[in-house]
């Protein structure tokens, strides 16, 4: 599996910051992390140069490197980085690296520098292109919640992307109990695979908050042939389901006629759409109507479908769905 298709852990959506850097002379850090693609505005200039859509450090003129430290928004294993130079093309950086460490809470930069804190290189230093995206796969890391992203010796990075698999405080929330959102990307849900999704993501169904438009949603385009549109969710933990939450908002003229829900348990690492579609998948919300722009909720109407760890989420025949969300209960042992 193409490493992009994990959950970006450094998105600004989801808590992502650029705590500090060393330098950002001609543009700003925070830029790294927008989630917007890069911009490019021809005749913009600001007091210092050319305007540009990225973070850059000015020319350096003696040894070394410049620097920044990233804050993940959730922590969890790294699959991969997307180091993205578009519209830097005689200002880009020769290559990049990065580091990573796992520190729980706040800490603030200077516990970060200090010597207490044990930096791993996850990506040694490697070549990039200019007006690029660059990918790296990685080996799965483990568990990070910061990052140090090092370029040699100076330039532009116009976003980074660092894509992988949430990894929630379990022990945490098991002691908490009671319901929580099992499909939550925050508590380690991911949206595996899609029938389709030509004008949003699959995985903006399980983001966090509520959605912001049409563009913040799972849309699939015109159905013209038979069938119906689907997704499989892999709960980020097993449990049993108790409550449904479907939310059309923003769908107006473009929501489906009606959805319906499965689940079954299956092991974690089961990621291939031939393999998933075989499973044993039990109903627990028969095909239901749906209307526009509305929140739907379903407690009563859900049938017994025991401890899951998978959900298969079907839309008919095609349309937008903003958020869907999976509540229950842990499988006991969870910690």
């Amino acid at each position: 599996m193409d490493f992009t298709e994990y959950i970006d852990l450094a998105a600004e959506r989801l808590g992502g910051r650029v705590l500090a850097a060393n330098n950002e002379f001609f543009a700003p850090k925070e830029n790294l992390l927008k989630a917007s693609a890069p911009a490019w505005i021809e005749d913009k200039y600001t007091d210092v140069g050319k305007w540009m859509d990225g973070w850059e450090t000015r020319r350096r003129r003696t040894p070394g490197y410049d620097w920044c430290i990233v804050k993940l928004g959730l922590p969890g294993a790294i699959h991969g980085f997307l180091v993205d130079t578009a519209h830097f093309k005689g200002n880009f950086p020769e290559h990049c690296e990065i580091e990573a460490c796992a520190v729980d809470g706040d800490p603030s930069v200077s516990q970060l520098e200090g010597p207490s804190t044990d930096w791993s290189t996850l990506l040694p230093k490697s070549p990039l292109n200019g007006d690029s995206k660059n990918p790296y796969p990685i080996a799965p890391s483990s568990r990070v919640t910061h990052l140090r992203f090092k370029i040699y010796p100076d330039g532009g990075v116009a976003r980074l992307r660092v894509h992988g698999e949430v990894v929630p405080d379990w022990p945490a929330i098991a002691r908490a109990g009671g319901e929580i959102d099992l499909a939550a990307v925050e508590h380690g849900g991911w949206v595996i695979v899609s029938s389709d999704m030509f004008f949003g993501s699959r995985n903006n169904l399980i983001q966090p908050g509520r959605s912001t438009g049409m563009h913040d949603g799972w849309e699939t385009r015109r159905r013209r042939g038979p069938g119906h549109d689907w997704c499989i969710v892999r709960l980020g933990a097993a449990g049993k389901v108790s409550r449904v939450e479907v939310n059309t908002s923003h769908f107006k003229g473009n929501f489906p006629e009606s959805c319906s829900l499965e689940v079954c348990s299956a092991p974690r690492e089961l990621t291939d759409p031939k393999a998933l579609d075989a499973l044993p998948w039990k109903e627990t919300l028969a095909r239901t109507k749906l209307q526009a722009d509305s929140l739907h909720v379903y407690k009563n109407e859900l049938l017994e479908g025991g401890e899951a760890t998978h959900a298969r989420f079907h839309i008919y025949p095609d349309g937008g769905v903003a958020r869907l969300r999976i509540f229950g209960t842990l499988a006991k042992g969870i910690s």
